[in-house]
């Protein structure tokens, strides 16, 4: 059994993980739109009044959890007063009429700046502008190539001019998911290269095993059952590879300043595209004939065979919204909750720190529950993938027997 003294040292270490990620992004007045967590250089103080002194800036939790969901041009960290450290991207864009443009994101000073004709696109710029999707009509602009958090193409006086580019930019999402890949190679070498040395037979050590009995559960317990015979041997790497690629990007996105990865639904459709490719590429002439010739009654097929059609789209579209919407409302909620202590703080000092303590137990039981579901949405969704695969593979009732 854990001691007291290690379950208590457990405990503060987890406090001030769960302190550093508010402080991380609760840590200063308001963040600048346009960038995650800059400060607008007027937005930090309301505009006085015949002399009167400035006053800060209210908080604005839903301004604050939107730009911490949300993607973005450079990796934010944590801020103390004024001071952001922040880590700015590499911008890449291609335009068919100026070219590729590859370069820092903080030439855009955190969304005040343009830089070689582009600009990132925030509220006060579009406000500063008086931009709305009626103007931007109006000037020939499609308003949907003009979105909040978005590099648009800007002529030299600094408006929208709604040519066409290609945003190859690495972003703070792709940065993560560039990180989680590294890791999972990585890790699998790191096992791999364990099992070469030591041997199959001899017992596991560090890594392997930590790694080796989900191996083999997502082996036995996933792949095999749904994926019969030889077949499902050759889909266990693939399977495995889904499970781990999520649950490492789940993990990373319960850590301080990390990214919303797993909660952005431009990845999980991604995702879905790869499980859905899979399991069409399993697909025999008995799967088709059941989706388009159900063995039922004429009356019955005319009806049931377009259903079966939808379904087959319907099951990837189902994995890309379970684990969007399960992440992203995780972090909402646990931002939520920080959130608290600061709208509380805003009224009443004292209440702002007589709801601290409660705030901290309520992240710890969320911050467990969120752990809880970083595994389950990864086991859910290649679970699935396997069981849509499988489905997909199924024979006649003569191969059956």
């Amino acid at each position: 059994m854990i001691s007291f003294n290690k379950f208590k040292h457990r405990v503060v270490a987890l406090v001030m993980v769960l302190g550093l990620h508010g402080f991380g992004n609760f840590s200063y007045a308001a963040p600048a739109e346009g960038s995650e967590h800059a400060t607008e250089e007027h937005a930090a103080e309301q505009p006085a009044h015949d002399g009167e002194a400035a006053e800060p800036k209210k908080f604005d939790a839903k301004e604050v959890i939107l730009g911490h969901v949300k993607d973005a041009y450079d990796w934010h960290f944590f801020s103390i007063g004024e001071t952001h450290v922040t880590i700015p991207l590499p911008v890449i864009v291609y335009s068919p009429a100026r070219g590729l443009s590859v370069f820092s994101a903080s030439h855009f000073h955190h969304g005040h700046e343009a830089y070689e004709g582009y600009r990132i696109v925030n509220a006060h710029y579009l406000h500063e502008k008086g931009l709305d999707a009626d103007k931007l009509r109006a000037m020939g602009v499609d308003p949907g190539k003009v979105m909040e958090g978005r590099i648009t193409a800007v002529d030299a006086n600094d408006m929208p001019t709604g040519e066409t580019i290609y945003d190859f930019s690495m972003t703070k999402n792709v940065t993560s998911m560039l990180i989680a890949a590294i890791l999972l190679v990585v890790l699998m070498l790191n096992v791999a290269k364990a099992y070469r040395v030591r041997g199959s037979k001899k017992a596991p050590k560090g890594l392997q095993s930590l790694v080796e009995p989900v191996i083999i559960f997502m082996r036995d317990e996933v792949v095999k059952p749904n994926i019969p015979g030889k077949k499902g041997e050759k889909y266990v790497p693939f399977i495995l590879t889904i499970f781990f690629f999520i649950l490492i990007n789940n993990l990373l996105g319960l850590l301080p300043g990390s990214a919303n990865v797993t909660g952005n639904i431009a990845v999980t459709a991604a995702l879905a595209i790869i499980s859905f490719v899979a399991t069409m590429l399993a697909t025999n002439k008995h799967f088709w004939g059941h989706i388009f010739n159900p063995p039922v009654p004429f009356g019955v097929k005319v009806i049931l065979a377009p259903v079966e059609l939808i379904g087959v789209f319907t099951k990837p579209v189902s994995l890309m919204i379970r684990l969007f919407a399960n992440i992203l409302a995780g972090h909402i909620i646990i931002l939520s909750i920080i959130s608290l202590v600061f709208i509380f703080g805003s009224l009443n000092k004292v209440a702002g720190y007589g709801f601290l303590p409660l705030t901290i137990v309520f992240n710890i039981v969320m911050m467990m529950l969120e752990l809880l579901v970083a595994f389950i949405q990864a086991f859910i969704f290649a679970n699935l993938t396997a069981v849509f695969i499988g489905q997909a593979m199924e024979g006649g009732h003569d191969d059956h027997h």
